[in-house]
């Protein structure tokens, strides 16, 4: 699967920027139909980092969110600035 139709956009909420700071994680609205090992290697594929773990949620709106949370040795917030969020 492509990896840019599994994961749509960042999803960012003041919780969300506190998550990149203090948990080293990233959040993510991906596709509702996705799983959590697809997001894993999506993610992986798309940044050259290493994932620890992938939990997700699903919105009262219906949207699916991921939250990313990288391995010690990369970092949320280098990703987050090649973005564009800060």
């Amino acid at each position: 699967m492509d990896p840019y139709s599994v994961i749509v956009k960042p999803h960012l909420t003041e919780k969300s920027m506190n998550a990149i700071d203090k948990n080293n994680e990233l959040t993510f609205i991906v596709l509702r139909t996705s799983r959590k090992s697809e997001i894993k290697s999506a993610f992986e594929d798309l940044f050259a980092v290493k994932v620890e773990r992938v939990n997700t949620q699903i919105t009262s709106l219906g949207n699916k969110v991921a939250y990313i949370k990288l391995a010690a040795e990369h970092s949320a917030e280098d990703i987050a600035v090649k973005m564009g969020v800060f």
